[in-house]
């Protein structure tokens, strides 16, 4: 068999054709834009799939760079911490506060699901969180994070497992979602708006420290220094713990210290680089999620194939009755609280963009909810991945 060794150049230029390929062919194919899949999901994955052909005929094989891929994840998750505004939860209201509680409970009963059935299935817990918040709440771009941390705990297959469960869910959340809303209107006989927001309506604002404004030599300038040093303070963090006996993984330090440094921000309202975190984070997420797809090895995926499909159907059922029975309540037992129900099944099977789509054909039909609209964006945007974070890797630590 002939091994392919590609040095750091060479395995960041082939994620960067796939980011490419991916989206063409994202663009072209109805379906995959109609369920948010994104594109280094799909480049990756066919590179992953002519590894596979490599693999299955003994041909060939791959050898990439897997250090940059490290400093990707780190990038990734700084700018999740800078996401943390707890001033922005404050102001935020009760009904964010509500649906980030009741978010976080669906994250807690996600792993513990999956947890729990892999076990009873015979097969690593560890995979089970694959098939828990880790793909569902969190999406592709936490698959691809935790992925390779489960299977260096043991977890054989598990990234390949978390990415095909996130795919499924970001069907499954779109599929149930409008049954959920449907259903709850009418055991509870409740009735849309009969007329749309009136034009000019003020639209809600929430600001804690001023945007640093329009992308320039200096903002890119400024946010790269703030995530860097905040990366550089995190990995002393984290190194200065393990030195006392408590192991952390790389990427939560520097998240939490780029909370830290959010939230001091906030308190002295200064000027804060939004948009070009929101720029390095997608950036970082988009090649990391390439670079981690074309390494995948499918063929180990086989083994936990058939307990992955079981526990998704589980969580689909969960999922559904959880938003019906719970997130509808905790909201308020109203129109609105049956819109958010709706997004949530989006929301806690896949993303935030599955969330919207789910409450804009919902509302399209049955009248506007400013309230949903505004809380399930705020939270999937600025809360929900810090919280999922922490969450997965406390189940990680005990799993191991």
């Amino acid at each position: 068999m002939i091994t392919l060794q590609l040095d750091i150049a060479q395995t960041v230029g082939i994620a960067a054709v796939l980011l490419v390929v991916g989206d063409f062919i994202k663009n072209r194919v109805s379906v995959l834009s109609r369920y948010f899949i994104p594109g280094p999901i799909i480049g990756g994955v066919l590179f992953s799939l002519v590894a596979l052909v490599g693999h299955e005929t003994g041909s060939f094989t791959f050898e990439f760079y897997d250090n940059m891929r490290a400093f990707l994840l780190l990038v990734f998750f700084t700018t999740i911490g800078f996401s943390a505004s707890f001033e922005l939860l404050k102001k935020g209201g009760i009904g964010v506060a509500l649906f980030l509680a009741a978010a976080v409970g669906l994250v807690l009963i996600q792993n513990t699901l999956g947890a729990a059935m892999a076990a009873a299935l015979g097969v690593n817990p560890l995979i089970g969180l694959s098939a828990g918040s880790i793909a569902l709440t969190g999406g592709h771009g936490t698959s691809a994070a935790f992925g390779p941390l489960l299977e260096q705990a043991g977890a054989v297959g598990a990234l390949p497992a978390a990415i095909a469960a996130a795919t499924y869910g970001l069907v499954a959340g779109c599929v149930i979602g409008g049954p959920v809303g449907t259903l709850l209107m009418r055991r509870n006989g409740l009735k849309g708006p009969s007329e749309q927001t009136a034009p000019g309506a003020p639209a809600i604002s929430i600001e804690t420290a001023p945007d640093a404004g329009a992308t320039t030599s200096d903002t890119v300038m400024y946010a790269t220094v703030l995530v860097t040093v905040s990366i550089g303070a995190g990995t002393l963090l984290v190194n200065w713990l393990k030195g006392l006996g408590l192991t952390l993984p790389a990427y939560l330090g520097p998240m939490l210290v780029a909370a830290l440094v959010r939230n001091l921000i906030d308190w002295r309202n200064w000027h804060l680089p939004l948009r070009q975190f929101e720029v390095v984070g997608n950036v970082s997420l988009a090649f990391f999620l390439a670079m981690a797809l074309m390494s995948m090895k499918l063929w180990e995926m086989a083994q936990v194939a058939g307990p992955l499909l079981i526990i998704l159907l589980v969580q689909t059922a969960v999922m559904f009755a959880y938003a019906y029975f719970v997130t509808f309540r905790v909201m308020g037992s109203d129109y609105d609280a049956a819109v958010i129900a709706a997004g949530h099944c989006g929301f806690g099977m896949g993303a935030t963009p599955n969330a919207m789509a789910n409450m804009q054909a919902f509302a399209g039909a049955n009248g506007p909810s400013l309230k949903a609209f505004f809380v399930i964006p705020l939270v999937g945007s600025l809360f929900i991945d810090f919280f999922n974070a922490v969450i997965i890797t406390g189940y990680m630590n005990y799993l191991k």
